[in-house]
């Protein structure tokens, strides 16, 4: 299975998402993409076996993925104090991959019915996903 993560800002959450996965399946191919190259950066220390940077990245990688997942700016344009890109956006959601979007409420997007729950809560929900995927294959 190809895992693409993408990430804008410091890439914390891509970050915490790459090490759990790697954590939880080491032998997953994980493919760290940033909207900048602090968080590709942050994504590659974190077990990445590959990182790269910016929106043609975003684009090819997401032709390639089974599974992407990302804070749920990454199928916003402007999103993430400006680094998704429309075309990163649409690159996304025509993506034939599925998509584990993580529900944080920032940059003035707000989910309405999701609970207020922490980072390590919504990364357990992540794994938990990919639990059922890698059951389903």
């Amino acid at each position: 299975m190809n895992i693409l993560v993408i990430d804008a800002q410091g890439g914390g959450i891509g970050r915490q998402v790459v090490s759990a996965v790697k954590g939880a399946w080491p032998q997953a191919t994980v493919t760290a993409v940033g909207a900048n190259s602090s968080a590709a950066s942050a994504m590659l220390k974190a077990g990445a076996d590959q990182a790269a940077t910016g929106e043609n990245a975003v684009v090819v990688c997401s032709r390639k993925a089974d599974v992407i997942i990302g804070p749920v700016g990454i199928v916003i344009a402007d999103s993430l104090l400006g680094e998704i890109t429309p075309r990163m956006a649409a690159a996304v959601g025509q993506s034939p991959a599925k998509r584990i979007l993580i529900p944080v409420n920032h940059c003035d997007n707000i989910i309405i019915g999701v609970p207020d729950l922490t980072l390590s809560n919504l990364i357990a929900g992540v794994l938990e996903e990919l639990r059922a995927l890698f059951s389903g294959q």
